[in-house]
């Protein structure tokens, strides 16, 4: 069945656009056209992009398509949304300008018909990671950013392309439990932010987690341009009816 046409709120995370993935691309182009533009709301959790090496690169004529479209969504009256994932933790505000959205920080609640839910990317709770959590302490640091956002264009865009050349290898190497967040950040950010829901991506294995009177929505990664095809998103209506949505716009 397809989402009310007036969705309070729609929530997506981890498209991972890049200019070699057209059909992933051209699916959330679509999404924001036919879905987002009449919500009220739309946030989008982190990993839009496969990697941002820094605002200097919204010139890049794929990169200029998908701010388009999100301006285009924002200028139809909808307030939208972002918070940074562990590829593109370095927007900023020039992008974020240009597109038309607001950055926020995480944890981010929501108050929605009564339901309060805390919004974060889902990286910070994989505490189980020990590396990657360490290297995120740093590159999260403003000094840090400040000197890598020194650097050419170029030289960003190589430095990074090594790294996501590491993070595959090193990927190969974990257990699937050490890259899935961890049951006490997870109770950790309840107690936080007194929120009994939460809604995260970043770990791309989307599923409702029950516990008690506490729920965990988990959102899908996008892939379109190879198989199995995958993607959706979660969706909020006005009595706060929480529901998730595969690429179609069928309720799961």
């Amino acid at each position: 069945m397809p989402i009310p046409e007036r969705a309070v709120a729609l929530f997506v995370s981890d498209l991972h656009l890049q200019a070699s993935h057209p059909v992933t691309a051209a699916a959330f182009l679509r999404f924001l056209a036919e879905r987002a533009a009449a919500a009220r709301q739309l946030y989008l959790l982190g990993d839009l992009f496969e990697y941002w090496a820094g605002d200097d690169d919204i010139l890049d004529p794929f990169h200029r398509t998908i701010i388009a479209a999100l301006r285009a969504v924002s200028d139809a009256g909808v307030a939208v949304f972002w918070i940074a994932g562990n590829r593109d933790f370095l927007v900023g505000h020039d992008f974020a300008d240009a597109a038309g959205l607001t950055l926020l920080q995480e944890p981010h609640v929501i108050d929605i018909a009564g339901q309060r839910i805390a919004l974060v990317h889902g990286d910070a709770e994989c505490t189980m990671d020990t590396n990657y959590m360490a290297f995120r302490a740093q590159v999260r640091q403003p000094a840090w950013q400040q000197q890598f956002l020194a650097m050419p264009l170029a030289q960003r865009k190589g430095i990074i392309a090594g790294m996501r050349a590491g993070s595959r290898e090193a990927h190969t190497m974990k257990a699937d439990a050490i890259m899935d967040v961890t049951p006490g950040a997870i109770d950790a950010l309840h107690a936080a932010t007194r929120a009994d829901t939460i809604i995260h991506g970043h770990t791309h294995r989307p599923a409702l987690h029950l516990d008690g009177a506490q729920r965990r929505f988990v959102l899908p990664d996008w892939e379109l341009d190879a198989a199995p095809e995958r993607g959706g998103w979660i969706a909020v209506d006005g009595a706060g009816a929480i529901t998730r949505h595969a690429l179609d716009g069928t309720t799961l």
